[in-house]
């Protein structure tokens, strides 16, 4: 599948759920969520027959994100029936790592083993004052259970002005100690409660910026033809260290994904607000060549780039990440 600017789409980000046993604040409010109800996400039965029928149209690669996967019941059954789908040659995950580590061991069998992990601090207090919950602990156990057992992991840090800033250096050590790549992703002002928020002046560039003057030989590496980040690393680094310009968009020009949220509507940009869903589609009795027809179309009047699908956008800054699937 090819979208309106020629770029081959071959990666699914698929929102399993919108619920989130955290609250970071950046992504939603501490109350008043209106979660869908169970009815209105897609079954994982929907959700199979959608991968089959995009595997067999392009999508090698999965990723499976929330809200946080790991709340909604039967995902191992999910993913083991997804697994069988030959056509999928990568499956992998996004989670906040508070409840991933009884299914450690399964994950490692079915070779579900490359994992980004959400972790915006290193210090206990500040971690449960940026997610409101107190889970530091069981994500902290959980990361080095996955280093024990030979996952390949990546952390993602949101960069928050006058929360966490000081702790970049500290964060990016963590790949000098251990073979992850640690990822510092710029903060997009919006967080669910329908408010623009002021935007950080921590971009991309800053943060590169504060990491040479810290790093000695901090130096670019190659990063993959679609990827988000921009990879460095320096001498004595076990790991590498990724900046991921989510705000400024640098990185749209490759992009090569389709996002799912829970409820089944289809997103060919972050920043859109959907273009359908295909819940109600599959529903409503349409046909696996009617369903890709619909997707395809989809493609075919896809954004440039994320400045011009949030200008046609209505309704993201209303949003939470967890509604979107990450």
């Amino acid at each position: 599948m090819k979208d309106k600017q020629g770029r081959t789409i071959n990666y699914l980000r698929l929102g399993l759920t919108d619920r989130c046993n955290l609250r970071c604040t950046y992504c939603m409010p501490e109350e008043g969520i209106n979660y869908l109800p169970r009815r209105e996400l897609l079954s994982y039965e929907e959700l199979l027959r959608l991968i089959r029928l995009l595997s067999k149209n392009g999508i090698t690669k999965i990723r499976i994100t929330g809200g946080e996967p790991f709340v909604r019941k039967g995902i191992m059954e999910f993913l083991h029936a997804l697994r069988q789908i030959r056509e999928v040659q990568k499956i992998k995950l996004t989670t906040n790592g508070s409840l991933i580590e009884p299914f450690l061991p399964d994950l490692k069998k079915l070779d579900i083993t490359s994992v980004n992990l959400s972790l915006d601090s290193l210090r206990a207090e500040r971690f449960a004052d940026i997610t409101r919950r107190d889970t530091f602990k069981s994500v902290m156990q959980a990361f080095q259970r996955m280093l024990e057992m030979g996952f390949q992991i990546k952390i993602n840090a949101v960069v928050m002005a006058d929360k966490n800033t000081d702790e970049i250096v500290d964060m990016a050590m963590l790949a000098k100690e251990e073979p992850i790549e640690m990822r510092f992703i710029e903060e997009m002002p919006f967080n669910g409660q329908g408010l623009r928020l002021p935007e950080s002046d921590w971009d991309h560039l800053r943060i590169l910026q504060h990491l040479r003057e810290h790093i000695p030989g901090l130096k670019k590496i190659p990063s993959g033809p679609n990827a988000t980040a921009v990879r460095y690393t320096a001498p004595g680094f076990k790991g590498s260290i990724g900046i991921i310009a989510a705000w400024s968009r640098t990185f749209c020009g490759s992009c090569n994904r389709l996002r799912l949220t829970p409820k089944g509507t289809l997103r060919t940009c972050l920043y859109d607000t959907g273009t359908f869903n295909l819940r109600d589609l599959m529903r409503a009795g349409a046909t696996d060549e009617q369903l890709l027809r619909a997707i395809q179309e989809a493609l075919l009047h896809r954004a440039a780039n994320g400045f011009e699908a949030e200008a046609r956008s209505t309704s993201f800054r209303n949003e939470s990440m967890a509604e979107i699937g990450g």
